[in-house]
Order: C-alpha cells, then structure tokens, then sequence
C-alpha cells in the first residue's frame, strides 16, 4: 500500500511540474504574439503593466477570473459548461509524450506519435459542443466551420507525419529525434515541413485560417455566447494547442532536442533548452503570419487543404519510400 501511495505521488509531483510550466509558457506566449504584432505594425504592444509588459498575461487572467460567468437561458447548460473544460483538459494531456531530453519525457510510449494525434483530433469536440450547446447561429456556424476545417487539414497532417515515420520505422518521439542525429528531416522533407506548418496553422483555427472565430462575420464565432474564466479555458487551450503544434514541428522535423551542430560548446547546451528555442522560434512564425497574412475565404481553404496538400502529401510519400527502397535505406527491412 505504501509502495501504491509513493508511485501515485510521485506521478502526480511529475504532471505538476509538466503543467504548471506549460500554463506558465501559455501567459508568456500571449505576451510575445502581442510584442511580434506590434513590432509588424510598429508600435509599442504591451510595455505598461510589469517590466516590459510582461505581467499585462497575468493582468488579463485576473480580469477573466473575476468577470461574471453568463450561461444563456437557451443553451444546454451542461454541454455548454464542458465544452471549454473538454478543450484546456485536452490541449494539456497531449504534453505527456513531448520530450524536452533523451531522458526528459513524463510517458515515453512507444506509439507517442498515435497519441499525439489522436488526442490532437480529439480537440474538435470541445469546439463542437461549445457552438452547438450556446443555441444560437453564430457559435453553430462557427463550430461547423471548425469541424469541417480540423478535419481536412488532420488529413494532410497524418500523410505527412507517414514520412516521418517512413524514415525513422518507429512511432517512438524520442526514436525520431535520435534518427534526426546526421540530418533534420527538415532537409530531406522541407516541402512536407512547409506543409505541416500551414496546416498546423489551419489545425489551431490560426490566421489566416481563423475562420471559425471570424470577427467580422461570426462575431466570436463558437466562443460568442461564452464570458469569464469560461471563455479563458478556450483561450488557454487554443494557445496550448499552438505551442504542441510547434513542438510537433520541432520533434518531427527540426531535430527536437538536438543542437544543429554536434560541436563545443553547441552539444554543452541542455537538450530542453534547444527544444524551447525552437517551439519559441516556430511560435514566432505563427505570430509573423497572423500579421501579415489576410483571411483566406472558406471556399479556398477547403481547396487548398483537399486539392493541394492532400495529393502533394501523398505523392511525397510514393517519393521519400522510393528513395528509401531504392538506395536500401529503409530502417524496416
């Protein structure tokens, strides 16, 4: 029974300190979008409250905590409450299989990549109970855009995440980094990399692709109808979501915790602290689209996700497992 007691409390001590820094990362990366638009649009962003606007994350949270929390008469109360706890609770538990180190990894599965997306696909649902549950037309057009949008671009995802796997024959995240040692995929695989990133920007409803929250049509779209600590659970789970695209695109592509250089003083460095410049480095890309890329319209984003990436996806896997059998470098034989 005592041995049961530590097992549980050291599991839990490990979730904790994998969650709070995630949260904590949420705050700081809210901050950092608002700096890179200012800096687009030159202007100042927030540099008032705290050092350099730092605490503005913490002065917002405080707001949304204290704002009354307004159900609709209307709505399915129940739904409606879990929708956004649906969302946050699945954008967390989606960071047990992220590996910041060789040995750094709460749950080192060997089918990490399966969990990653399956619990990525998941999220959806927290989207569509939201809009369907608030009973009112913008929420539910917004919803059904998202539905409609994750679904497509989960497609590419997945044929991309297949010439991954083609190189690495192991659905181990850490397996793939390793095999990342020589080369980052992002070499051999640029085009697949272009393509997960423009789709992980569709994936997290990111301009310019932000169409189920669309202001100018939809108001909030799914989220209209929510207020409160209610509306920041989306929130907080909309920007755990793009911080796990981004460290999928670090571990799948740009080497996860390797340094570029297997050199001193480069390979002296900690591996967690090469995997949190890149998720930074990746998030500021998202940051620099949403200010410089305008909304595509709906019709062309279902085009360019079912037309375009779909086909050039599955014709780079014909590709890369040709080249893989051809030159005998196939990791399964």
């Amino acid at each position: 029974m005592t041995t049961y007691f530590q097992t549980f409390f050291l599991e839990t001590y490990k979730i904790f300190f994998l969650v709070l820094p995630v949260l904590t990362a949420v705050a700081l990366i809210v901050w950092l979008d608002r700096r890179v638009w200012a800096f687009v649009q030159k202007r100042r962003g927030p540099n008032v409250v705290g050092p350099f606007g730092l605490f503005q994350s913490l002065a917002d949270a405080l707001k949304y905590i204290f704002k009354e929390i307004i159900i609709p008469a209307t709505s399915n109360k129940i739904i409606f409450i879990l929708a956004p706890i649906v969302t946050m609770t699945l954008a967390l538990i989606a960071w047990a299989v992220i590996p910041f180190d060789e040995d750094l990894v709460l749950a080192n599965i060997n089918v990490g990549i399966l969990y990653l997306f399956a619990v990525s696909s998941l999220g959806v649902y927290g989207i569509i109970m939201g809009g369907w549950a608030s009973n009112s037309k913008y929420p539910f057009f917004g919803s059904i855009r998202s539905a409609a949008q994750m679904v497509s671009y989960e497609v590419s995802i997945g044929v991309i995440i297949i010439n991954v796997l083609l190189c690495v024959g192991s659905l181990n995240l850490s397996d793939i980094v390793l095999a990342q040692k020589n080369i980052w995929f992002v070499v051999p695989l640029f085009p697949m990399f272009v393509i997960f990133f423009i789709s992980a920007l569709a994936e997290t409803n990111r301009p310019p692709f932000d169409l189920p929250e669309a202001e100018a049509e939809l108001v909030a779209g799914y989220q209209t109808e929510y207020s409160g600590m209610m509306y920041a659970m989306f929130w907080l789970g909309e920007y755990a979501n793009i911080l796990l695209m981004c460290a999928m695109g670090s571990i799948l592509f740009l080497g996860g915790w390797l340094p570029p250089i297997d050199i001193y003083p480069l390979n002296e460095i900690p591996g967690y602290l090469w995997i949190i410049t890149k998720i930074l480095l990746l998030f500021v890309l998202f940051a620099l689209v949403k200010a410089i890329v305008p909304r595509y319209r709906y019709d062309q984003l279902m085009k360019l996700g079912w037309k375009v990436f779909l086909p050039f996806s599955l014709f780079y896997v014909v590709l890369t497992s040709g080249f893989l059998l051809y030159f005998d470098l196939l990791p399964i034989k």
